[in-house]
């Protein structure tokens, strides 16, 4: 990295810092950006707002144009959001002709039945059994604008895959107690691309589709106000700073690897964020354009320390590292509320602690602090934390014994090919886990009492040598007796190496109406002028999260408020109005 780039001391870095930062360095001379083609205007007029161009930004700001809407979308980057970092995965099924061309059998009905345990009551059936029912045409229409997915089928369970795969179980559904109201169907719809490009690759492509429809885009711009006429929201006001300025180039610069790094490697990343702050904070200049609508679309509030020590409860812990960019600080939650919206579920995170790949892991057996199973082994990932977090203090270990340790090292090579796999398998396979000839000298060990482990082990194997199976309800084929030493303790608690880091993010948001994306008040009334989306907003994932969920449910929100949004603005077009801009 040049000299210009850094500032302070240089820090001691462990091997995947050190890595981190070699790799991602190396995008500092390919910009993310999502080119602008702001054009400079004696007046403006927009039917449409859009703060934040994520997935959920950029599907509103597509159906708005569309819709024939003029669509002004703001965002505090460069585009791409938080989207642009996750794994690119996009929850669909139903019967997608990606889930037919694998043979997956699935239907709308099975999907919701499936869906409706997840989401808990969190959106009503009629809106979740519309996202079931429209799950296929979203997918097509995502490769209309330039999205691409494959029927690759994943024959184990990840928690992400190898570039062979493309179609997989991303959530519960092979697991009990899902498995018993619906058929499990691989629903896990990744975006091609090599490595973990899937995110940006998918959220670019939405980005650039918006922008050839006429959508006009204005990167760096912070919106700071809502200007609110008659209980009715009719503009914004915001901050911008133009990035053909002087500076530009090197916030361009600095914000992409700040991004990068900020959720891999914090401390790094938060200087370089701060260097772009203060160069934001110099060029930015006072906007206010008013509008027919405004549609928030600007992220979470996992990185807003106050939201998060006010709200997040035990997922505040200092051991999850937070998911998403500066962008995710609570900006469109609180814009929403000074609007006289209500935010909900502002308690339901998901963190994440994945045990595969690779998938003999699975054969294992949890165990908390006391030796007491945490839960059967095969759900996904942000379960598995869950219960370790809220009924294990967050402690947690995979018991293996020596045969299923074998058989996980010779998975390695084929199940855990990606980057960021690298180091983390490196870890639990290394200084990762303790080792003990007996299941008694292992519980010392780990400082787990040693009778709770061993009965916890035995009722393991009892069980599945009996007709009545693993206790846990494990599925059957992931059951293996715990029985021949040397056994392996992995150390899974949340407090953990860098290596193998767990994760959290923001589910709640603003109350919406379902039907329309508008933000409701306290009297459940739509507030005319103001609709959320994506992690702004409650939706199909506030109440828990599978990979693939965020995304499908960013699309299905957004298109959602951008149509109504467009419709509205042909009822009531607004006279043009003068853009005031100052310093």
């Amino acid at each position: 990295m040049s000299a210009e780039l850094w500032c302070g001391p240089v820090p001691s870095w462990s091997f995947v810092q050190f890595s981190a930062l070699l790799i991602y360095s190396s995008v500092i001379r390919r910009s993310l950006m999502v080119k602008s083609n702001v054009t400079v205007k004696p007046q403006n007029d927009y039917d449409v707002v859009i703060v934040g161009f994520g997935v959920a930004g950029a599907s509103a700001a597509i159906e708005a144009a569309d819709s024939g809407a003029r669509v002004l979308v703001l965002d505090r980057g460069y585009g791409g959001g938080a989207a642009a970092l996750s794994g690119g995965v996009i929850y669909a099924g139903g019967g997608t002709r990606y889930q037919q061309a694998a043979g997956v059998q699935d239907s709308p009905q099975n999907m919701f039945n499936y869906l409706r345990q997840e989401a808990n009551g969190v959106v009503s059936d009629e809106t979740l059994r519309h996202f079931c029912e429209t799950s296929p045409a979203m997918v097509d229409w995502l490769e209309q604008q330039g999205a691409q997915f494959q029927g690759t089928l994943s024959p184990y369970k990840a928690s992400y895959t190898a570039d062979t795969h493309y179609l997989y179980y991303s959530g519960n559904e092979t697991a009990w107690p899902y498995n018993l109201e619906a058929v499990p169907a691989a629903r896990g719809h990744r975006q091609v691309a090599k490595g973990v490009k899937s995110g940006h690759t998918l959220t670019m492509s939405l980005c650039q589709s918006a922008i050839a429809k006429g959508v006009e885009f204005k990167p760096l711009s912070r919106v700071s106000e809502l200007i609110i006429e008659d209980g009715a929201v009719v503009g914004v006001v915001y901050r911008s700073m133009n990035p053909d300025d002087d500076g530009g180039d090197s916030h361009r610069k600095l914000s992409k690897v700040g991004g990068k790094l900020g959720n891999w490697v914090p401390p790094i990343g938060a200087r370089l964020n701060a260097k772009a702050e203060k160069l934001w904070e110099k060029n930015a200049v006072e906007v206010s354009v008013r509008a027919n609508a405004v549609i928030l679309a600007a992220g979470g509030f996992v990185l807003n320390s106050e939201m998060m020590a006010k709200h997040a409860g035990p997922f505040q812990d200092p051991g999850l590292l937070p998911l998403g960019t500066v962008g995710d600080d609570g900006t469109g939650i609180n814009l929403g509320i000074s609007a006289g919206g209500v935010a909900t579920n502002l308690d339901r995170l998901a963190a994440w602690r994945f045990l595969s790949p690779p998938s003999a892991f699975l054969e294992g057996v949890t165990v908390g602090p006391t030796g007491a199973r945490i839960i059967n082994e095969d759900v996904y990932g942000a379960r598995l934390a869950e219960v370790m977090i809220t009924e294990h203090q967050g402690q947690g270990f995979l018991i293996l014994d020596a045969k299923s340790w074998k058989k996980a090292r010779g998975q390695v090579r084929k199940q855990c090919r990606q980057a960021f796999q690298f180091p983390q398998t490196m870890y639990l396979f290394t200084a990762g886990h303790k080792k003990a000839d007996t299941l008694d000298a292992l519980a010392a060990k780990i400082g787990v009492p040693p009778a709770g482990l061993v009965q916890t082990v035995r009722a393991y194997n009892d069980g599945i040598a009996s007709t009545s199976g693993d206790p846990g309800h494990k599925a059957a084929g992931l059951c293996t007796a715990i029985e021949q030493g040397p056994f392996r303790a992995v150390m899974i608690s949340i407090k953990n190496s860098s290596l193998y880091p767990a994760t959290v993010f923001t589910l709640g948001g603003l109350r919406v109406d379902e039907s329309s994306g508008h933000v409701l008040n306290s009297a459940d009334q739509p507030i005319s002028g103001i609709y959320a989306v994506g992690r702004c907003a409650i939706g199909i994932c506030s109440h828990s999260y599978v990979s693939g969920l965020s995304l499908a449910d960013g699309v299905y929100s957004g298109r959602r408020a951008g149509a109504h949004a467009a419709k509205s603005a042909q009822l009531r077009r607004i006279s043009p109005v003068q853009e005031v801009t100052g310093t």
